[in-house]
Order: C-alpha cells, then sequence, then structure tokens
C-alpha cells in the first residue's frame, strides 16, 4: 500500500466531509477513494469512517488517527521542503484563489512569471469573487481584498489600495461634474450589488461625509463595473488599480475632486497550519515583491502577518 498517498486521502476526505470532493480534488474517482481507504482501515485493523447517507463520518479512532495521519503529512511536507531548497528546486502543485477582476489584471501575469521562474511547480489559479474555505476547498493560497478576514487563516498584508469616484468625460459633460458630495444624489451611480445602501462614506483630509446615491445599476462583477463606466452608465466608486489604465488614457477621469473613500487592503491568506511547504513559501515571497511599483497599490506602512 502507498501509505502516503492513502493518508492524503484520509484527510482530505476528513477536511471536505465526501468521498466525491476528496476524489475530484486529488484527481481521481470515488471508488478509487473508497477503495484506498478500505486498505487503510484494512492495514489499521480499525474503523476510520463510517459511511452513511450524509456521507462519512469519522469514528473516535478515525478522529484520532486523522490528528496524527496530519502531522505526518506535514512533517513530510517540511522535509521535502527543506530538500527541495537544498537543492534550488522546488516542485508540487499549488491552488491559488483571487478576485475575478484582481485575478484578471494582475494574478494571472504574476502567476506565468513565477511558473517560468519554478518549471518544477504547477497552479491551479481559481478566479472567484466570493470569500472560499481555505480547508474545505483545498485552497493553498488566496487573495483578497477588504475585511473581514477569516480568523482561521494566516494573514500578510500585502498592499493598501486607494478607491476614488470616476465617471466617463461624456457622462460629466451631459449631467455635470459634482464637485461636493451632497452633488452625488442627483447622479447615476454605478454600485457593485453587494454593497447595498443608499449612500456612500467620502472622506477628505480626514473629514468624513455620507453622501445620497442613487443606483439604477448594480452588478457583481468588477469588471462590468468598469465597462458599464467607459459607456457612461454614471458615477462609480473604483480601486485604483482597476481604473488606472482607464484615467491615465482619458477614457474616465476622477470626479469629486480630492474626495475619495477607505481604502482597501490587500491581504494574501493561507490556512493555519503547522508547515509550510516550499512551493508556498516561494510564490507567497514571489507575490509579496510582485506588487511592489504597480500601479493602484501602496505599500502597506509595516509588513504585518496575523495568525
Amino acid at each position: 500500500m502507498d501509505t502516503l498517498r492513502a493518508l492524503r486521502f484520509f484527510v482530505r476526505t476528513m477536511d471536505l466531509g465526501s468521498l466525491s470532493a476528496a476524489a475530484r480534488e486529488l484527481g481521481t474517482t470515488q471508488p478509487t477513494v473508497s477503495k484506498v481507504l478500505a486498505g487503510l482501515e484494512r492495514e489499521l485493523n480499525v474503523r476510520l469512517l463510517e459511511r452513511s447517507t450524509k456521507g462519512p463520518v469519522p469514528t473516535e479512532q478515525g478522529l484520532r488517527f486523522y490528528d496524527h495521519a496530519t502531522g505526518v503529512l506535514e512533517r513530510y511536507e517540511a522535509a521535502l521542503g527543506s530538500v527541495q531548497e537544498a537543492n534550488g528546486q522546488a516542485t508540487g502543485f499549488l491552488r491559488i484563489c483571487a478576485p475575478v477582476a484582481l485575478g484578471q489584471f494582475r494574478i494571472n501575469a504574476l502567476v506565468q512569471a513565477f511558473l517560468a521562474r519554478h518549471p518544477g511547480i504547477s497552479v491551479e489559479l481559481i478566479l472567484d469573487d466570493r470569500f472560499a474555505d481555505l480547508v474545505e476547498e483545498g485552497i493553498d493560497i488566496a487573495l483578497r481584498l477588504g475585511a473581514p478576514l477569516p480568523p482561521s487563516a494566516i494573514a500578510r498584508h500585502l498592499a493598501v489600495v486607494p478607491r476614488f469616484f470616476v465617471a466617463a468625460p461624456d457622462y460629466v459633460q451631459r449631467r455635470g461634474m459634482p464637485r461636493a458630495p451632497q452633488d452625488l444624489a442627483s447622479h447615476d451611480f454605478v454600485r457593485f450589488a453587494w454593497s447595498p445602501g443608499t449612500s456612500v462614506d467620502m472622506h477628505r483630509r480626514g473629514q468624513v461625509v455620507k453622501a445620497a446615491v442613487h443606483s439604477r445599476f448594480r452588478v457583481n462583477n468588477a469588471l462590468a463595473i468598469r465597462e458599464a463606466l467607459v459607456m457612461g452608465a454614471g458615477i462609480g466608486l473604483c480601486p485604483e488599480w482597476l481604473v488606472h489604465d482607464l484615467i491615465q488614457a482619458g477614457t474616465l477621469v476622477r470626479v469629486c475632486p480630492g474626495w475619495s473613500a477607505s481604502a482597501q487592503d490587500l491581504h494574501l491568506l493561507y490556512p493555519s497550519r503547522r508547515y509550510q511547504p516550499e512551493r508556498t513559501r516561494l510564490f507567497i515571497d514571489f507575490i509579496a515583491e510582485g506588487f511592489h511599483g504597480v500601479p493602484g497599490f501602496r505599500k502597506p506602512a509595516a509588513r504585518t502577518a496575523r495568525a
């Protein structure tokens, strides 16, 4: 029996709570996972999982074995990383999750550069605006904009993202240039669908004003907001990285001069585990450096990590 393979199958089945989910993640079939786990139970001469219509349920022995199996895999990964670091050639698979627009605009190119530097590593990049559960979905690294952050993950503060108000020049010509917060009430405001309410907080030199807004169009995708603003749909509150190129080209202009919104924080997250594979450490360091000097991202006041 391939013991390490069996331990991986068992640990991920426990983490995900499903044989089929573990099979999908591990690139195999549910019958194969079931067969491997049955073989592991025979070798141990103990029942690890009870099969039910709701999925596998760990036995008392299974729960105890899970802790030990996780520790074995962690120590193996740590030993593997030490050897790989010594010979300068990291290998393995990384599953990375990022917001759709950020992934398309920035992360995708950084991943390609990382792969070129480390030919022994493969990456699955998942672009999704929802907050993925790192453990349940087998995510090694996630990038998140804003808060709150999950308490079970380790977070590294990568960058601060300024946000301000923009519109297309033809929209401003048709509807006028809003110059103060109260002017927004008479304009069409394009906003994220998950950002409910009828007001936005505007900041200027320590002053905070709650401005009323009217939204005829909401959408759950930053790229669609970017396109709608270019088409003259209204005024939008956007992160600088999303519209920097359009402002430079004159396709969009800043409105309400001097006013902005609270900046967003960009964090890199990874599961709170005792070990960190070499490939994970390499990508974390690479991506942290990758945002330095990129338009739309500001360096944090101090590099921080939260366990």
